[in-house]
């Protein structure tokens, strides 16, 4: 009995201590993997857009047909963002294996790469809108709405509480959670090796374990960020829907971690300090060590305005 007065004493300390924390997120979702229990919430239940966290839904759907993952795929026009003219580093014309394409959809949030996905679906577009609607009933998403595949079409749009369900789901696919738990991989275009980084910064960041992962961005969505992690002994997945900022977006997932998880961990008070504790602002060019395959190579990256 003292036991379990002291636990209460201890959850009901770190609510209110997570309750005073001014989370940027407009809709926060903390949920204890292992029990279903609700650790913090914030507009859990308010619909909007979802931007990129639609491509886990869009992998899913994928590895879920079972297609052959060594088959090339030729990135066509069709495959180019008209909507909201983001920017990729696919050329079209490009062939690349299925399994590199969902590498490039889900680590780095390209477009062309989920549209591409979508597009060579068993059936084509319409079929793979179809196997989307029938995901989502099968997981008991009742607020959510997937139009296409990218995330780029703010009529994507779910509640928080309905994106845990997804991240649930989304967890016991391997291929998901080894792609998106990668800080980075070479992938060859048009027979050059290509290096892509995670768009979620906390992904090899020191202190982190991180067991799922998946960024999104649109002006309509804000920054979202799904994420399974493990901390302080707790197994928990966290979904933050439109901050208004990258680095809100991180000091909020450190806050997290720090009031909702209790983790000691490295905290930042600021979206100052939030940058510095996963490593600061990428460098936009610069010379990479030894890759995977022993190659020496240039990193470029660029920023998306939309992923």
């Amino acid at each position: 009995m003292i036991k379990k007065f002291l636990a209460a004493v201890v959850m009901t300390i770190s609510s209110a201590a997570a309750l005073a924390v001014p989370f940027g997120s407009q809709s926060v979702l903390v949920v204890e993997d292992d029990t279903g229990k609700v650790l913090f919430e914030k507009n859990a239940s308010t619909v909007a857009p979802i931007a990129s966290l639609t491509k886990l839904m869009t992998a899913m759907v994928v590895l879920d047909a079972h297609q052959d993952m060594n088959e090339p795929i030729e990135i066509e026009k069709e495959d180019v963002d008209m909507l909201k003219h983001s920017t990729s580093r696919v050329p079209v014309g490009a062939t690349i294996p299925r399994r590199d394409v969902l590498q490039l959809a889900l680590m780095s949030s390209d477009n062309r790469a989920a549209a591409a996905l979508a597009r060579t679906y068993p059936g084509g577009i319409e079929a793979f809108r179809v196997a989307v609607k029938r995901k989502i009933a099968a997981l008991g998403m009742t607020q959510t709405s997937i139009e296409e595949p990218t995330g780029l079409n703010p009529n994507n749009r779910s509640t928080a509480a309905d994106l845990v369900k997804m991240a649930t789901a989304a967890s016991n696919y391997p291929e998901i959670t080894r792609i998106t738990t990668s800080s980075k991989d070479l992938i060859n275009i048009k027979g050059r090796e290509v290096e892509y980084h995670n768009t979620n910064r906390l992904v090899g960041a020191k202190g982190w374990d991180i067991g799922l992962s998946k960024t999104g961005y649109t002006q309509e969505a804000g920054r979202c960020l799904i994420m399974r992690v493990k901390a302080a002994g707790k197994n928990a997945t966290m979904v933050l829907l439109n901050a208004g900022a990258s680095s809100v977006r991180v000091l909020d997932a450190l806050n997290i971690r720090r009031h909702v998880l209790g983790d000691a961990g490295p905290v930042s008070t600021s979206p100052e300090s939030a940058r510095a504790s996963v490593g600061g602002p990428r460098i936009r060019a610069s010379v990479g060590g030894t890759t995977r395959h022993g190659r020496r190579h240039m990193i470029v990256t660029r920023h998306r305005r939309h992923h």
